[in-house]
């Protein structure tokens, strides 16, 4: 990969050069602020997409709830509708005796017909007194028609109720019937007014919640728009500081001020070789299992699709160009030679990094120092290669391989 910066080393008067050219228009690197209003925006656009997901999450509720309401609204209605069919059978069945009442009743009135004619024929009607004497038969045969009378008086009182309890039979059951007909018809009709309203209630949320859902996706894909943005922002961030961190790490050994320039003085051939190699893949992609003693690789599990280093890849191949073999392991790049005091690194040395500064098996992470309390490393997924400073949390320690 081509270089970001330009890095000259010098070893006794022999100055080692790694240079690139940045294009004359090249696009402003990202500012912190840029990148802090890029999180602030993923930030925001999650709390749109977690507003949203309550939203669904009642909207679904809610349809649920219809579709119960909906439910108990159909079953109510088909109950009625039942009990519809049923009332118009007992309608039908009682238009059956209501004919068979008619029929008797017609019956009671001939009867009533056939006993006024019969009376009239025994002409009962003038006195008594006078039809005892007239009559024939003398008293004996008026007490024989005044018997008849008596007797065709309680057919006709007979006949009289007769009719009347058919009538009011015929009447009891015309009413009931169209009662019930009537009634059932309305509680039909009740029925389905409430099963309409359930449908059409639990259509209108399934709306809402298709509109809903609609709406959740799209702030998800602006979520995730955000999302990359900010990492896009950040590696480009992340970049332009390792150049400028390149750039602020000219170093010239055995010259220059202070304390770090000493320390410098005591580096070799061997570890500026090792800086020169790392250095050439400044802005690489972090790739979890990338890298080999020939560069950088694609990696194992989520770094299978990156073309890049892991930290321990990063070293392996610098110290490859001095000759060294490591294996792709911060746990025996640790034991690869001797543990060098802090106060006396050089260039090359690995610096490691663990969970817990007294566990040398907690080791996670190794960089290659530089100098001046810089390392250049292969920080994490999603970062580049990168030059950074060795003093942060975890610093176990240091080892110098050798072979």
């Amino acid at each position: 990969m081509a270089v970001s910066s330009g890095i000259a080393l010098t070893v006794a008067g022999l100055t080692v050069s790694v240079q690139a050219s940045v294009p004359a228009h090249a696009k402003p690197a990202p500012s912190a602020r840029d990148v802090r209003d890029s999180h602030r925006e993923v930030h925001e656009r999650a709390e749109d997409v977690g507003r949203t997901k309550t939203m669904l999450a009642q909207a679904n509720a809610e349809l649920e709830r219809l579709g119960v309401a909906a439910a108990v609204a159909v079953e109510r209605y088909n109950g009625e509708i039942v009990k519809l069919q049923q009332a118009k059978k007992s309608y039908v069945d009682t238009q059956a005796r209501l004919a068979e009442a008619s029929r008797r009743l017609g019956v009671a009135q001939e009867e009533m017909a056939a006993f006024a004619a019969e009376a009239y024929r025994a002409d009962t009607g003038y006195n008594p007194w006078s039809a005892a004497v007239a009559g024939n038969g003398g008293p004996q045969g008026f007490m024989d028609r005044a018997g008849m009378m008596e007797m065709l008086a309680r057919k006709r009182t007979d006949i009289v109720q007769k009719v009347e309890a058919a009538r009011n039979v015929a009447d009891v059951f015309r009413r009931q019937a169209r009662v019930a007909v009537d009634e059932q018809t309305a509680a039909a009709r009740r029925a389905e007014d409430a099963r309409k309203a359930a449908a059409g209630a639990v259509a209108q949320q399934r709306s809402a919640v298709g509109r809903i859902e609609a709406e959740k996706r799209l702030l998800e894909q602006r979520l995730g728009a955000a999302e990359e943005r900010a990492a896009s922002l950040k590696r480009a961030r992340e970049a332009a500081l390792a150049r400028a961190e390149a750039r602020r790490a000219r170093i010239t050994y055995g010259g220059g001020p202070g304390r770090a320039a000493i320390a410098m003085a005591r580096g070799s051939a061997r570890g500026s070789l090792v800086v020169r190699a790392a250095l050439k893949w400044l802005g690489t992609p972090y790739s979890w299992g990338g890298g080999t003693s020939g560069g950088p690789s694609y990696g194992i599990a989520h770094g299978a699709g990156t073309f890049g280093f892991d930290c321990s890849g990063l070293a392996l191949y610098a110290w490859s160009k001095a000759g060294v073999r490591l294996d792709h392991w911060t746990g025996t790049q640790w034991t690869s030679g001797p543990h060098v005091p802090l106060s006396n690194l050089r260039a090359g040395d690995l610096v490691f990094f663990a969970n817990d500064t007294s566990n040398p098996d907690t080791i996670h992470h190794v960089g290659i120092y530089i100098g001046q309390g810089r390392m250049i490393e292969a920080p994490y997924t999603g970062a580049r290669v990168r030059i950074s400073t060795i003093h942060r949390n975890g610093l176990i320690g240091a080892t110098r391989p050798a072979g």
